[in-house]
C-alpha cells in the first residue's frame, strides 16, 4: 500500500460569417449567416525524497510537462583523527529521466500490481489540476494578425434629394495567421472571402480579389486613416503608418475559403523579431479545447475560449452569391465580424482549424474550417505557386461516388476520447476514369489510399477528398479496399499535370 500512495502521489503532480472576415470600416460589408512565454519550457512541481541509502538521500523532481529527473545526496566523509574532517562530496543532480507518459505509467502499475481498467487507473490514481490557458494563448498570439482588405466599388448615395453614384474604397477587415516562415518570405493564410468581394467594380481586376491587404501584428496594431490624398482614378489613398504590413495575394480556393499571402520575411522581422508560424495539430476530437484569436468587430486581437462541440458538419456560404457547402468544425467559442481567418488553437496552442462563419441568432454555434482542410489545402497552394502566377487549389478528380453505411461513434477508454467510423463504399465508377483503369470496383470498401509509399487511413468519406490534396504531379497512388471479406489493393497510377487540376 505504501508503494500504491507513493505511486498516487506522483501520478498527482504528473498533471499539475457572419462573413466573420469583414467587418466595414468605412462602408458597409457583407455577412454570411449559417504570447510572451514560451509553453514548452519546463519548470519543476514537485521534488521529493524517494529513496535513502548508505550513499546518500535520493530525491525525484517533476516537471509541469510530467518528465521526472533525480538527483541524490551523497554522505560526506568523517573527518581524519587530528586533522580537519573532508569537506563531505556535494550531492551531484542525477541525469535528466526520460520522458514518461501516462500510458506507460499504467502498464508498469498493471505489471506490479495486476490488472485495473485504464479508466479506473486514471479515476483512482490521476488527479487533474485545473489551470488556466494564458500561458498558451499568450504564445499563440506571437503568430497572430489583423488584415485589412481594400476594394474598389461603385455605390449609390443621397447627396441632397438625389441619388448619386460613386466609386469608393471599401476597407474591410479580418484576421490571419502565420503559415511558414522562410528566409525570403513569410507566408500568411486567411479565409478567401477575407480577400474577395463579389462587389467589386472594374476598376479594383476582374478576380475581385482585394487590391490591397495589409497586416497587423499582435503588440503593433494600428488602423488605417485618410491620408487626405486620391489616386490617378480619384479613389483614396489609406495610410497605415509604422506597423502596417504589406501583404500580396498569391493564391486561394473559393471551394475551401482559403486564402494564401507572402511578405518579404526582412519586412515582418522589423516588426517584431518574435513571430513565429503556427504549428498544426495531428487531430482534434470533440470536447477538446478551442481557443479563437482574432480581431472581432475591428476592436484589436483578441481570444475567447470554449470547446469543439461537433466535428465535422456541413454548413452552406454563399461568398461570390453562389451557395456552397463547406465541411467546419462546430465549437462554442465566440466569434464575431471580423474573425474570419484567424486561428482556431486547441489546449496546447496548436492549429485546428481556420475561423470563418456563425449564426447570428445564437453564439454558441461557430463555425471553423477544419484541420486537415486547411493543413492539405494551404500546402496544395503553396506547392503550385510559381513565385510569379496566382496559384489554386489543384487536385485530380478519380471517377468514384462513394457512400457512407454503417456509421457509428467507436469510443477508446485508453485514449480517452473516441470517433465516429464508417464503411466507405463506392456506389459508381466513371468509365475511363483513374478508378476504372487501377482496378477498383463498385461495392468495395475503401480502406487507405497509399501516396508515394505513405498510407492514409480512410474512415470516413470526406477522407477521400482530404488525401486527395496532398497529390501532386508524379506522384503515385495505390488505393486498398475490402471486396468481400478479401483486402485487394490496386494497381499504381501515376498522375500527369493534365490529370491534376
Amino acid at each position: 500500500m505504501k508503494n500504491k500512495k507513493l505511486f498516487k502521489k506522483i501520478l498527482t503532480s504528473i498533471i499539475l460569417i457572419f462573413c466573420f472576415a469583414i467587418v466595414p470600416l468605412f462602408v458597409s460589408a457583407c455577412t454570411l449567416d449559417v504570447v510572451a512565454v514560451n509553453p514548452d519550457s519546463k519548470y519543476v512541481t514537485n521534488i521529493e525524497l524517494t529513496t535513502s541509502n548508505e550513499e546518500g538521500d535520493v530525491y525525484t523532481i517533476t516537471y509541469s510537462d510530467g518528465t521526472t529527473s533525480t538527483f541524490t545526496l551523497k554522505n560526506g566523509k568523517d573527518g581524519k583523527d587530528g586533522k580537519d574532517g573532508e569537506d563531505g562530496h556535494n550531492g551531484q543532480r542525477g541525469e535528466d529521466g526520460e520522458d514518461v507518459s501516462i500510458a506507460e505509467i499504467y502498464a508498469k502499475y498493471v505489471e506490479e500490481y495486476g490488472e485495473i481498467s485504464y479508466a479506473d487507473f486514471l479515476k483512482e490514481y490521476l488527479t487533474i489540476n485545473q489551470t488556466d490557458n494564458s500561458r498558451i494563448i499568450s504564445n499563440c498570439l506571437q503568430s497572430c494578425l489583423k488584415v485589412y482588405t481594400e476594394f474598389c466599388v461603385t455605390q449609390q448615395v443621397i447627396s441632397g434629394f438625389q441619388i448619386q453614384t460613386v466609386n469608393k474604397v471599401s476597407v474591410m477587415c479580418g484576421s490571419a495567421v502565420i503559415y511558414k516562415i522562410e528566409t525570403d518570405y513569410t507566408y500568411v493564410m486567411t479565409n478567401y472571402h477575407v480577400v474577395y468581394n463579389a462587389n467589386a467594380n472594374e476598376d479594383n481586376g476582374t478576380t475581385k480579389i482585394a487590391k490591397r491587404v495589409v497586416g497587423y501584428l499582435y503588440g503593433s496594431e494600428s488602423t488605417p486613416v485618410d491620408s487626405g490624398t486620391k489616386d490617378a482614378k480619384d479613389y483614396t489613398i489609406y495610410n497605415y503608418g509604422d506597423y502596417g504590413i504589406e501583404l500580396e495575394y498569391i493564391g486561394g480556393s473559393i471551394n475551401h475559403d482559403i486564402a494564401l499571402l507572402k511578405v518579404p520575411t526582412s519586412n515582418i522581422l522589423a516588426v517584431n523579431p518574435n513571430v513565429k508560424a503556427v504549428k498544426f495539430a495531428d487531430e482534434y476530437h470533440v470536447g477538446q479545447t478551442a481557443i479563437a484569436i482574432g480581431n472581432p468587430e475591428n476592436e484589436g486581437i483578441s481570444a475567447t475560449e470554449g470547446i469543439v462541440s461537433v466535428d465535422n458538419e456541413y454548413i452552406a456560404l454563399a461568398i461570390d452569391g453562389t451557395a456552397r457547402n463547406y465541411r467546419s468544425i462546430r465549437i462554442d467559442t465566440s466569434i464575431y465580424g471580423g474573425s474570419s481567418g484567424g486561428g482556431l488553437f486547441n489546449g496546447k496552442g496548436e492549429l485546428i482549424g481556420i475561423t470563418n462563419a456563425g449564426n447570428k441568432e445564437d453564439q454558441n454555434i461557430n463555425y471553423a474550417i477544419p484541420l486537415h482542410i486547411v493543413k492539405n489545402a494551404v500546402a496544395n497552394i503553396m506547392d503550385n505557386y510559381d513565385g510569379t502566377n496566382i496559384s489554386s487549389v489543384k487536385k485530380p478528380i478519380i471517377g468514384i461516388t462513394v457512400s457512407a453505411k454503417n456509421s457509428k461513434y467507436v469510443y477508446d477508454s485508453n485514449l480517452g476520447y473516441g470517433n465516429i467510423e464508417e464503411d466507405v463504399v463506392i456506389e459508381e465508377i466513371v468509365e475511363n476514369s483513374i478508378a476504372e483503369q487501377i482496378g477498383l470496383q463498385v461495392n468495395d470498401k475503401v480502406q487507405s489510399i497509399s501516396i508515394n509509399g505513405y498510407e492514409y487511413a480512410v474512415n470516413r468519406n470526406f477522407d477521400i477528398g482530404d488525401i486527395l490534396l496532398n497529390l501532386r504531379v508524379g506522384d503515385t497512388m495505390i488505393v486498398k479496399c475490402l471486396r468481400g471479406d478479401t483486402i485487394q489493393t490496386s494497381q499504381a497510377h501515376i498522375f500527369t499535370a493534365a490529370e491534376i487540376q
